[in-house]
């Protein structure tokens, strides 16, 4: 299990190595890929286009871990594997109450400090309900030092560039200064929330469960540093910042009817993110930056460039608004039988309204068109605005009409919409006390849909107000009345899952498994746009990409059940791979593909021995050898290379620890010491050759010391004990590498009590 991405609200679970592709943050939602890992709390799905909800792990009874497709059970995005978080239920056995509090200190970093508290309240024999309450505050590790940049560094001006090897003597470069955003440790997060959980054990048969989340997070700055600087360093010209809220209603009701065993489970997710992100990166990319900021004479010169180019200190404001709703029903047969099945039906309906404002503050000063400063105002296109933020208010759909705000030059005004259907089964059968036999099916109809527009500025050359000239009106291409052009992205279909179970003793049970898993393609907002060669066209729609396993798995009880060991090797195939891509030769949108096939072959295991001669002492560990590649280029571009490994896929990693326990007999306490090492080889970030770079491989040591009492513990802890820059995730968008690390050594102290 490795984990990618550029910060909390931000980082995607990947499974295996089954990834593609880096998440583009500035546009997460719209032209974000469907996670292939999938993330459930108790039991309701929160995979999400683009970026994952990011649940704070607080009153959680375990974490799974499901590896493989899991998708005759689990559906869409569940084709690596399935991750959930189960929480603590409510008891209407007795009252509970608990209080957490912790503080720590990262090397060259701030202070962090946290706070739980738990209280559990039986109201009779058959309801109780349960709270939680928690903040918690990271403090920041990552520097925002001191720099400048011009527009001479822009993508047109440098190698390959239009204007490559020019002479600009005569123009003026305005620089991005950002000493009024510099600052020491800029990247702090803060997560606030709660959940409140009410449970009615009806009777002996039925029971009803309703439980209400609701968390804020808030990012200040990034996780992302900048090779080229010093360690934890990096170079901002906006002020980060995201503001992650949602709100969180589930309810689940479990009954028998007759033999059967049914459960309905509900939820309803709103959540709405707001992020301001530093766009400067752009210009190492972005042939037409020139285009807004600069004087015409220097953008399309008759001689040698003159004039001005303002400051290139871009950035984006993003809103997003969702809400989707997610509906299960299952019946299970007795677990006793010899013959037992589980069948159900799953839907989901999910909106996703995105507002992009791509701003660049030095277009407002440019000379661009025929005398005309500036670029303002724009308009959107014509009745496509969908977020309810500007638009045609004569339409009725927006509560204000007119220009965009200054420096605006582009807009992504989209509304997404997925729906799901699905029914499934698994059914199982014991050939004998040692043999079984598993088969599972799902189908699957699935319907993405896309509203609004995309839209440049460059419609009003001298002040015109076509809001056609120069844009994408969505609504209108995916409307069904462009030949060859369908009205939304569907996909249907079946897959399968077969295990075979052999259990020579009571100890040891081999199987052998086939199963399959997909994820859900959508639709691009550039498509049919077409590179200057005519090579390569984005598609309007791309499909699923499919996963087929083939897996051989043990789990053993050896040692006279000291060791307990688990493992599987495993053989993936992928077909139609999606990835990513932003290539300005072609469009300025991002826009995906089914790029490639690949195959993964890989073994892992995890051990927990409790050796017999050292009376409480716990070793246990996990592994992971992993072999993956690109097999076959389906895209006649240069996009992706044959033989590539996939994304976040190292060869081998894997973790040890060992706890050791003992009896503070004076004081009836029990002490431990647990000390522990993660290690990982290097790894890709994307398999797009543009966009990829290599992670290097890195161990890190950590470990606890504690003690316990009846109602309390108190630990000292500490992580990445040598302080070593461990590169965790990192991506290369616009041309340039950028790094997520993990935090520097950090050390706290952490304290537990529960109330009687």
């Amino acid at each position: 299990v490795t984990a990618g991405g550029a910060g909390p609200g931000q980082n995607t679970i990947y499974i295996r190595g089954l990834a593609s592709t880096t998440p583009n943050i500035t546009t997460a939602g719209v032209a974000g890929l469907a996670p292939n890992v999938a993330f459930y709390l108790d039991e309701q799905p929160l995979a999400q286009p683009g970026r994952n909800l990011d649940v704070y792990a607080a009153d959680l009874q375990r974490v799974e871990v499901l590896s493989g497709p899991q998708g005759t059970l689990f559906g869409a995005s569940s084709q690596a594997g399935v991750v959930r978080m189960i929480t603590n239920k409510p008891d209407p056995s007795g009252y509970a109450a608990g209080v957490k509090v912790g503080a720590s200190f990262t090397e060259g970093g701030e202070m962090s400090k946290n706070f739980e508290a738990m209280v559990n309240i039986p109201l009779n024999d058959q309801v109780a309900v349960r709270g939680v309450v928690y903040a918690d505050n990271q403090g920041g590790y990552i520097d925002n030092i001191a720099g400048t940049q011009t527009a001479e560094q822009s993508a047109r001006f440098v190698d390959g560039g239009f204007q490559a090897g020019s002479d600009f003597s005569g123009v003026t470069f305005l620089e991005a200064d950002n000493a009024d955003l510099v600052e020491d440790n800029f990247n702090d997060t803060s997560y606030k929330g709660f959940r409140l959980s009410a449970l009615y054990e009806i009777n002996d048969d039925w029971s009803v469960q309703v439980s209400h989340m609701q968390q804020q997070l808030d990012v200040d700055g990034v996780f992302l540093t900048d090779p080229e600087f010093g360690e934890y360093e990096t170079q901002r010209y906006a002020d980060d910042k995201t503001s992650d809220q949602f709100y969180n209603t589930s309810w689940t009701v479990e009954g028998r009817i007759g033999m059967l065993e049914a459960i309905y489970t509900g939820a309803y997710t709103d959540r709405t993110t707001e992020q301001t992100v530093d766009y400067s990166d752009y210009l190492f990319v972005g042939q037409y930056l020139p285009y807004y900021i600069c004087d015409y004479s220097v953008s399309y010169p008759s001689g040698a460039p003159s004039g001005t180019c303002q400051a290139p200190d871009l950035f984006v404001d993003t809103s997003n608004e969702l809400a989707i709703q997610t509906h299960e029903f299952r019946v299970n047969t007795p677990a006793e039988n010899r013959w037992r099945a589980t069948v159900g039906a799953f839907y989901s309906d999910l909106e996703l309204a995105e507002l992009n404002d791509f701003t660049y503050p030095g277009s407002v000063n440019a000379i661009s068109w025929n005398g005309v400063a500036g670029f303002g105002p724009n308009y959107p296109l014509t009745n496509t605005a969908v977020t309810g933020n500007v638009g045609n208010a004569a339409e009725g759909y927006f509560s204000e009409a007119g220009p965009f705000p200054d420096g605006v030059i582009f807009r992504n005004d989209i509304l997404r919409t997925d729906e799901q259907v699905g029914v499934f089964g698994e059914t199982t059968f014991d050939i004998s006390d040692q043999f079984a036999v598993t088969l599972g099916a799902r189908w699957y109809d699935i319907v993405v849909d896309f509203e609004g527009s995309a839209n440049s500025s460059f419609f009003n050359f001298g002040a015109s107000t076509d809001a056609q000239a120069f844009g994408a009106n969505i609504s209108d291409l995916f409307s069904g009345n462009t030949a060859g052009v369908p009205d939304a992205a569907e996909t249907s279909g079946t897959i399968f899952k077969a295990t075979g179970e052999w259990t020579p003793t009571d100890d040891v049970l081999l199987y052998a498994t086939y199963s399959e898993g997909f994820r859900p393609g959508f639709l691009n907002r550039p498509g049919g746009t077409s590179n200057a060669s005519g090579t390569y066209t984005v598609p309007y729609t791309f499909d699923t990409d499919d996963v087929t396993n083939y897996e051989f798995g043990w789990k053993t009880e050896l040692l006279d059940n000291s060791l307990r060991f688990n493992g599987s090797a495993f053989f993936m195939q992928i077909e139609n791979l999606q990835v990513n891509v932003f290539d300005p030769t072609i469009t300025n949108l991002f826009f995906s593909d089914n790029a490639a096939n690949a195959e993964i072959m890989g073994v892992e295991g995890d051990f927990t021995w409790l050796p017999q001669s050292i009376d409480g002492l716990t070793i246990a560990g996990a592994f992971s050898l992993l072999d993956s590649e690109v097999t076959e280029v389906l895209i006649d571009s240069t996009f992706v290379e044959e033989g590539t490994s996939l994304a976040f896929a190292p060869a081998y990693q894997g973790n040890l620890r060992a706890r050791y326990e003992w009896d503070i007999a004076s004081r009836d306490l029990t002490g431990h010491f647990m000390p522990q090492v993660i290690f990982s080889d290097s790894a890709n970030v994307d398999i797009v050759t543009a966009k990829n770079f290599e992670l290097s491989g890195w161990t890190t040591l950590g470990a606890t010391l504690g003690v316990t009492g009846e109602d309390w513990s108190a630990e000292l802890f500490a992580t990445n004990l040598t302080n070593e820059y461990v590169e965790m995730s990192g991506n290369k968008t616009f041309d340039v590498e950028r790094i997520t690390p993990m935090r520097p050594r950090t050390i706290g102290v952490r304290f537990a009590y529960d109330f009687q």
